[in-house]
């Protein structure tokens, strides 16, 4: 039992490093993820990759194309407008459930993390293209605690793939959104206070305004095609 345990504990460590490499641009979209260079990498097993990508194939963060082997996926504008759009509706139903049946104890993590969030810095003076890893993580935290109290896991587990995604894309994209007009902080304090407030409507309605917000920037700065707008991230 304690090698299960061992194992089991190895694959989910090399699965979240792995994870956390795809999503702050360590391959660019695209990319081929081989086996054995990965295995040199982290320092384990090809097999613990395979089943660490396999199971990434799974939260749909790699794709795996038969015969060819495992890729960081492809980036598009229209799929990011299909994420987008299923964000909207997954977490408006979620949001809804959660402030209904959310505790006094949610409300406090809840303000904890927007807490946090709004603490962390959002881009660094090295690199103001792109957000910084821990306001990353801090951003997801936030969105993640507000539906978490819905109860129902196949909506958080899809609440969280569909994160995952558009954390993706934002890494390409951020040079494409560094200069919109927005108050990104006053977003999310609203969207608390609609929360607090027990006010489920308001709260998916600003969900979806502050979604398309970054989806339409990304949209007008990708007009020349994808690889004009968001692919010239990865090699600066």
């Amino acid at each position: 039992m304690a090698k299960m345990t061992d194992s089991e504990t190895l694959s989910k460590h090399i699965r979240d490093a792995l994870r956390n490499d795809i999503l702050e641009g360590r391959w660019a979209p695209g990319a081929k993820l081989q086996l054995t260079r990965l295995s040199d990498h982290y320092q384990t097993s090809s097999t613990v990759i395979r089943e660490a990508l396999t199971r990434l194939v799974g939260d749909q963060l790699v794709t795996l194309r038969p015969n060819r082997g495992f890729f960081v996926p492809e980036l598009s504008l229209a799929e990011l407008s299909d994420i987008t759009e299923m964000r909207c509706v997954n977490e408006s139903l979620a949001v809804a459930l959660a402030v209904e049946r959310g505790s006094i104890a949610w409300e406090s993590e809840l303000i904890a993390a927007h807490h946090t969030l709004e603490r962390t810095e959002r881009r660094s003076a090295e690199n103001p293209d792109v957000h910084t890893e821990a306001w990353n993580h801090a951003h997801q935290l936030f969105h993640a605690k507000l539906v978490e109290a819905c109860g129902v896991p196949l909506l958080l587990n899809l609440t969280c793939i569909l994160s995952d995604l558009t954390q993706l894309y934002g890494r390409w994209a951020g040079s494409a959104t560094r200069d919109v007009k927005r108050d990104v902080d006053k977003e999310h304090r609203d969207i608390l206070d609609a929360a607090l407030a027990r006010d489920a409507t308001l709260t998916g309605d600003l969900l979806r305004t502050h979604y398309e917000t970054t989806l339409n920037a990304v949209k007008k700065a990708g007009e020349v095609g994808m690889s004009g707008s968001l692919y010239d991230a990865a090699a600066s």
